[in-house]
């Protein structure tokens, strides 16, 4: 099994879609779907700068569209009965939820658009933010956190959690971390998959409400607990996960249960083949920044 894996919100830099616009159908699809968002995503995706690109509004569907593109013309480049499954992590799972015929393309860059303004919105309310955790002990963490009135927002597996809750609980953490870890604030707007969330909740539960999911075309694997996706709940964990924990932790084990072969990220990629390094030991793995990377990806499965 070949995991294709759509990266979460943080993971955009500034002119990461240049690459891909060599190709007339993807400025198309780009354009069809900014009248659908109101977003620029070509200007966004290969003019702005980062601060504009950090903006939950804006960075949440050009992570999408992004990863819809090249999601599309990897599946292309592979042989028919590859044997693909799907994952994405935080807003990633939109991407992964498309490519696995669960939804349709314009469906998740439409409800991505709502999911973002709504978050912008929530996390107007509070000044929030978020912040990796690298190493330490679990219980300590969890302890340390409680303390601080902190949350747990991703569990990414290989030594890292994400943190999250106000600006002034977060940068007291800072000061004084649990011993053997260190803390990097993240690039995002807010606290996200906690409870200053829920409010972005009730807003994509009433606009996913008229979906009529459609069952996987290939294994698609949910940040709730590392399940298998089925046409049943895909919506509803694509709309609760807004304000509860991301478990890519248990993504990987279930990766890793299934028999992974290898993963390839979707652009903007990195995040998680450098997760999938650290806790999918021996794993090989694709990260899709240019069309010049389809042709590894397709290398890797072939030689599979």
């Amino acid at each position: 099994m070949f995991v294709i894996a759509a990266p979460g919100q943080g993971s955009q830099k500034p002119g990461f879609l240049e690459p891909w616009l060599d190709s007339e159908q993807v400025r198309q699809d780009l354009e069809g779907w900014s009248q659908l968002t109101g977003i620029d995503l070509v200007t966004h995706g290969t003019r702005s700068d980062q601060e504009t690109i950090t903006d939950t509004a804006i960075a949440q569907p050009l992570i999408v569209a992004a990863g819809i593109i090249t999601g599309r013309a990897l599946l292309a480049a592979l042989p028919a009965n590859a044997p693909l499954a799907c994952a994405g992590h935080s807003v990633g799972e939109f991407t992964a939820a498309a490519l696995a015929g669960v939804i349709s393309d314009d469906d998740a860059l439409r409800l991505v658009a709502i999911r973002g303004r709504a978050m912008a919105e929530a996390s107007a309310q509070v000044p929030t933010g978020m912040a990796a955790v690298l190493g330490g002990e679990p219980s300590e963490l969890e302890k340390a956190l409680e303390t601080q009135g902190l949350f747990a927002a991703n569990f990414n597996g290989g030594g890292q959690t994400v943190i999250a809750g106000e600006l002034d609980a977060l940068a007291l953490f800072r000061e004084n971390p649990p011993a053997g870890t260190r803390v990097i604030p993240l690039q995002v707007a807010g606290a996200f998959h906690t409870p200053y969330m829920r409010s972005a909740v009730e807003t994509l539960a009433e606009a996913a409400s008229s979906l009529t999911p459609a069952s996987p075309s290939h294994p698609l694997y949910t940040n709730r607990d590392g399940s298998r996706v089925s046409a049943d709940n895909a919506v509803s964990n694509l709309v609760d996960q807004v304000a509860r924990p991301v478990r890519w932790d248990l993504c990987m084990e279930s990766f890793e249960a299934d028999g992974i072969q290898g993963m390839m990220e979707l652009a903007p990629a990195g995040a998680l083949v450098g997760l999938a390094k650290r806790a999918l030991k021996g794993v090989p793995t694709v990260a899709l920044n240019s069309p010049d990377d389809i042709q590894a990806a397709a290398d890797m499965v072939a030689g599979a």
